[in-house]
């Protein structure tokens, strides 16, 4: 039987070699706290309900670049179930896009142990407008293009997640339906293509006091483009979580996350650029805030590390 740490490795090196350069979806750094957006099988597989708001300011300096929302609340239901809300607002040159999305996920237990295989969905809209006036152009005909106000388009995704108390992997896809965005290497309107995004993380005890989380994120355009975040995190006394994030030919961050309570985490990372946008922004901030409904009767001894 293949081992989960195989079985990772072996994914990962799968979805390299399918994939090459393009666009992308809106990006997260600290993607280990903001999972539910990507994934909607980890919904409720925290045990307890959970609200999370992340801001990501993304290439300071440079007009038009992108600035990303988002908000979720998930918890919980039952024994099996998870149910939340995902709420994301993308800013990026003329272009604005609000996606809303209802998330639900049930969880098998597979064995005595308690790992567990989710299975999960997640089913919205997101709102598109495109003001043409706004930005410069590289084409100045790109002006005159038609504006776009609130359009509304489906959504529909999915995800698996399989998890255990140290180990997680997970295969996502937020939209199988072909909608409108904002390309802005064409400056124009275009179709959506399908994204598939790959997670997986796995946690261990160097000590008592200081737990060693390595963890990598794949983000692909069907028959086009990826992105590779490796991810190396380190939290000390279940307290103060240190990490650095290499984004495969793009940027090098710096992570620091404080467990201010059992119920409340605050985390920022830097990015900087190591492509040839260096020279034309100075770095892009992230900040996170996840509050925890922690009660008694479900106090963990110890708190989970994603």
């Amino acid at each position: 039987m293949i081992s989960p740490k195989a079985l990772f490795f072996t994914v990962l090196l799968f979805l390299v070699f399918l994939c090459s350069q393009a666009q992308q979806e809106p990006q997260y750094t600290q993607y280990n706290y903001n999972t539910m957006t990507v994934n909607p099988g980890y919904t409720g597989s925290r045990g307890h309900l959970t609200i999370l708001s992340l801001y990501r300011n993304q290439w300071t300096g440079i007009e038009g670049a992108p600035t990303t929302i988002t908000f979720g609340i998930e918890s919980p239901v039952g024994l099996f179930d998870g149910i939340g809300l995902s709420i994301l607002h993308d800013e990026l040159g003329p272009s604005q896009e609000t996606y809303i999305d209802g998330n639900y996920a049930h969880h098998l237990i597979l064995n005595r142990n308690g790992d567990r295989l989710a299975l999960g969905l997640k089913a919205g809209f997101k709102f598109l407008s495109l003001d043409w006036s706004k930005g410069r152009y590289r084409e100045p005909e790109a002006a005159f293009n038609e504006n776009i106000s609130s359009e509304l388009l489906p959504s529909l995704g999915a995800g698996l997640f399989y998890y255990t108390n140290r180990f997680y992997l997970g295969a996502s896809t937020p939209n199988i339906l072909t909608g409108k965005h904002y390309d802005a290497i064409a400056e124009s309107e275009a179709s959506d293509k399908v994204h598939l995004y790959f997670i997986g993380g796995y946690v261990l005890d160097l000590n008592p006091e200081l737990k060693f989380k390595p963890s990598l994120f794949v983000q692909n355009v069907v028959g086009g483009a990826v992105s590779i975040d490796v991810s190396m995190n380190f939290l000390l006394y279940e307290t103060l979580n240190l990490g650095v994030n290499y984004r495969l030919e793009d940027s090098l961050s710096a992570l620091l996350g404080f467990r201010i309570s059992t119920q409340i985490d605050m985390g920022y990372a830097y990015d900087y650029s190591i492509n040839d946008l260096n020279n034309y922004n100075k770095g892009t901030h992230e900040i996170f805030f996840r509050y925890q409904l922690i009660s008694k009767s479900k106090k963990l001894k110890s708190p989970r590390f994603f």
